[in-house]
């Protein structure tokens, strides 16, 4: 453990433990390890091409790198072990796809209202399942923009009083029915259309510059009951797709901690939790753009009050950069860290910090996040587990197999029969493909198949057993006591030897010398590995342990 990480853990306990926080037993949060199940994600914003695009497509080939430079990102954030991207798809209305209620944004193609000539949502849809993540349609509620801009203008013009002016911009109003009517038609649009994993609400609260002329109970009612209406046209078209939204990062004054007047529950009327709790979010990504005791009490009652479901709190990770604020990136990772003990997950607000590596928070999360991980399975709509694969297939350069799910996990490791209870073994998550193009040599696979709620089935082994040692393979001489080693070639770059059972278990370890005692083994086949200071490792040969006359 590193002095420099003891003092920082030390000092984060001694200051919440003053305050009644209690934090889990402490761990090497160095090495700590990373879960099969947890939600990583990023919120990619479109509007102003913040985060994307930052070229124009207005002909064939902008079109090429316009989608080119999304890929980059993607291809980033999936080395980053991200399995969520949450696009900006409606953003002040205006949209990146073509709708039959809004016109386009101009992010895309330089002008408001004109199509980029390709559609931007499936195109990004597409590309994050061909890298194994979920696409959510970030739709931003309420806000409407500069009063006299495009997306305004229409609407108002449309619904006359529909939309409210405060200062120079527009709102949708709360309180008259026709927003939740219009909202959830948009949504139902996006998830009829499209195969998006989820809708995503932004800003789906009570502006806070709103005078309020109703209760702050009757507010959380004209709130909630936008999010029903959107709610129940989504689920009634494809239950799998989660509902969530990003409320504001404190859910309301706790006992000892107070939440400085900014607040989801009193301030702007977000039932959040109670959204989880009835069963209208299956998600939250609360913006917890906060640090030390205005972060960690707080991400806290969250998981507290999480009801069974999905919480990733939202990481204000833009405040890395000295432009937009003064933290360190041990502000971040701290948090990282004890967002993982309490089993939530975590969302960097926003992409292009993240991916521009604003203090090293990109590789940090390469490190943090060092296996794959699926997304939590949405046991609450569905428990049923799939049913398994019913045939695999292993040759030198991939591996086939055969079922109906809409999904696939693969895992693999170099004992039989390969663990997918560990993470570290997953190589491959959500493939809707039938095949994986990987080195199988001294290998063993693993694939389970998954459904569109996240359920998986019990895992197809790629083998049986152990497959024991043929005449052509090559036998080592050994008299029971000493082991002849094979000569070393030119090209291995080993200085250790291992000798393993069949079934995998190493059970000595030696120099690559000339011969190996082998005293102490028991009688029976063995396989002898090469192996350097990295853990590579390379089959030698099988020998025999015998001392009977």
């Amino acid at each position: 453990m590193h002095k420099f990480s003891f003092l920082i853990y030390i000092l984060l306990l001694l200051a919440l433990q003053a305050k009644a926080v209690v934090l889990p037993p402490y761990s090497d949060f160095n090495h700590m390890q990373s879960p099969k199940h947890e939600v990583r994600a990023v919120w990619l914003t479109t509007i102003g091409g913040l985060d994307w695009p930052h070229s124009y497509a207005q002909s064939k080939n902008s079109i090429a790198k316009q989608q080119a430079e999304l890929c980059t990102l993607l291809d980033q954030y999936a080395k980053a072990g991200i399995n969520t991207v949450l696009i900006q798809t409606r953003i002040r209305g205006t949209v990146i796809y073509p709708s039959a209620y809004e016109p386009w944004d101009g992010c895309l193609s330089g002008f408001p209202g004109t199509s980029p000539g390709y559609d931007a949502l499936k195109f990004a849809i597409d590309e994050c399942h061909k890298r194994g993540m979920e696409l959510h349609a970030w739709v931003v509620t309420l806000p409407m923009g500069k009063w006299n801009k495009l997306g305004c203008r229409k609407l108002h013009a449309k619904y006359p009083g529909l939309i409210k002016k405060i200062g120079p911009d527009g709102y949708m109003d709360p309180e008259n029915p026709r927003t939740a009517t219009y909202l959830a038609d948009i949504c139902e649009e996006i998830t009829r259309n499209y195969d998006v994993d989820g809708i995503h609400l932004d800003y789906i609260r009570y502006p806070e510059t709103w005078k309020m002329r109703v209760s702050a109970s009757r507010g959380r009612q004209n709130i909630t009951s936008i999010v029903r209406n959107i709610h129940d046209k989504v689920k009634r078209l494809k239950p799998w797709v989660k509902m969530s939204c990003s409320p504001i990062g404190k859910f309301d004054d706790l006992s000892r901690y107070w939440s400085h007047g900014w607040n989801a529950y009193t301030k702007v009327c977000q039932d959040a939790q109670g959204w989880l709790r009835d069963g209208l979010m299956d998600e939250l990504f609360p913006m917890m753009y906060f640090r030390n005791d205005q972060f960690f009490p707080f991400a806290i009652d969250w998981a507290e009050q999480s009801h069974g479901k999905i919480v990733a709190p939202g990481l204000g990770i833009y405040f890395l950069d000295p432009k937009e604020g003064k933290w360190n990136v041990a502000d971040v990772t701290r948090e990282m860290e004890v967002l993982r003990q309490y089993g939530l997950g975590h969302a960097f607000f926003r992409g292009r910090f993240f991916t521009d590596n604003i203090q090293g928070i990109y590789d940090f999360a390469k490190r943090f996040n060092a296996s794959l991980a699926l997304v939590p399975p949405m046991t609450w709509q569905s428990a049923s587990a799939p049913d398994a694969p019913t045939a695999i297939e292993v040759c030198s350069d991939g591996l086939a197999w055969e079922g109906d799910a809409p999904y696939y996990n693969v895992y693999s490791s170099r004992t039989w029969p390969v663990d997918t209870h560990a993470a570290e073994n997953l190589i491959a998550i959500r493939r809707a493909a039938h095949s994986l193009k990987v080195n199988t040599h001294d290998r063993f696979f693993a694939v389970t198949a998954m459904d569109r709620y996240g359920n998986e089935s019990r895992p197809l082994q790629s083998h049986k057993e152990r497959a024991q040692p043929t005449a052509a393979t090559q036998m080592l001489a050994c008299d029971g006591t000493w082991l002849q080693l094979p000569a070393k070639p030119s090209t291995l770059d080993a200085d250790m030897v291992a000798c393993e059972t069949v079934e995998g278990t190493v059970v000595c370890t030696g120099p690559y010398a000339h011969r190996l005692n082998v005293a102490r083994l028991a009688e029976g086949t063995y396989i002898l590995r090469s192996l350097n200071r990295k853990g590579v490792s390379h089959r030698l040969g099988h020998f025999q342990v015998r001392r009977r006359l």
